[in-house]
């Protein structure tokens, strides 16, 4: 069982991230909160009110929208500068990346931007190196390795959750699993040998196999550029053979639950011992789950706020 990242030459930082996982999986979990381009960290603050625990985990998005709109690209420099400050008081940072098509221009809305169909033969041209929409798409692919490497002069070592619930067809990069697995490793190459970034964890991580989401393997892109998977899920999907489908794929590797609505119950994490972490999403976290169930989470024995992390230190 690999415990390197599968960067070749990973920056300390991220092994010392990735380490840390492998020592949390079936001994404790990471509290997370995802939070908004436009808002900063106050995602993670509301619930720390809420808890009177700081998660332990603090997400945040590349951004797409408009400037000043709730994922806007205006903010990619303020929130590089949010997550140097959370790295330095000794939390995770993690980054999903909800990334524009590229047969489109940014700014996009999130309908018919991210959520949108993509062509099979415009599928392929993003992957022929020799077509203007593969030139689209390294551009894109360039302005968030700039996000990226602004975080690695920092020393930040960041999870990495690109092309998120793959194993669905809402996103144009969902739902033709030959051709994701592809773009997978086209972005690891690009990310990793063109950019030369060291600092990523690459998390894969697919939705829930439930309604329309398709089975895990055949998105898997290969154990050769997956570090970590994860799990996004929503209403309570948390079936034990969703589970076992990632842990059979992982290989040992730490498994997380990658963005959650309705949080895990107690019996959940007794039975799926080995998440070593979960993040939360904006509203749905509270919309999904009263205040009670919200604390109970953050309280549970297991359960790691800020305050709890140790080990190899990340800040500094």
């Amino acid at each position: 069982m690999p415990s390197s990242p599968v960067t070749p030459d990973a920056s300390p930082r991220a092994e010392a991230l990735l380490d840390l996982l492998y020592r949390l999986g079936g001994r404790a979990l990471l509290t997370g909160q995802h939070n908004q381009p436009v808002h900063g960290s106050a995602w993670t603050e509301r619930i720390t009110e809420l808890t009177g625990v700081v998660p332990a985990l603090w997400g945040q998005e590349i951004g797409f929208s408009a400037p000043g709109t709730l994922d806007g690209i205006d903010r990619r420099a303020a929130n590089v500068a949010e997550a140097v400050g959370w790295h330095r008081r000794g939390a995770v940072v993690t980054y999903t990346w909800h990334a524009v098509c590229p047969a489109d221009d940014e700014p996009v809305e999130f309908q018919g931007g991210i959520i949108r169909d993509l062509s099979e033969a415009d599928f392929d041209a993003v992957l022929d190196p020799g077509s203007p929409l593969h030139s689209r798409w390294c551009a894109q692919v360039d302005d968030a390795a700039a996000v990226l490497g602004r975080l690695q002069d920092a020393g930040v070592p960041v999870l990495w959750r690109p092309y998120h619930e793959m194993n669905g067809g809402w996103f144009w990069w969902g739902g033709r699993p030959e051709r994701l697995t592809l773009l997978w490793r086209q972005l690891f190459d690009r990310l990793v040998h063109h950019h030369g970034l060291r600092n990523l964890i690459w998390v894969w991580s697919p939705n829930a196999a439930y309604d329309s989401a398709q089975p895990f393997a055949p998105y898997f892109p290969g154990l050769d550029v997956v570090d970590a998977l994860a799990m996004d899920t929503y209403g309570g999907h948390y079936e034990p053979e969703h589970y076992r489908g990632l842990l059979d794929l992982a290989e040992g590797r730490p498994l997380g639950l990658g963005e959650v609505g309705e949080l895990p119950s107690d019996e959940v994490l007794a039975d799926q011992p080995l998440w070593a972490w979960f993040m939360g999403w904006p509203d749905v976290v509270t919309d999904a789950n009263d205040a009670a169930r919200v604390r109970a989470l953050y309280r549970h024995p297991r359960a790691l706020g800020l305050d709890g992390l140790t080990g190899p230190p990340f800040g500094g």
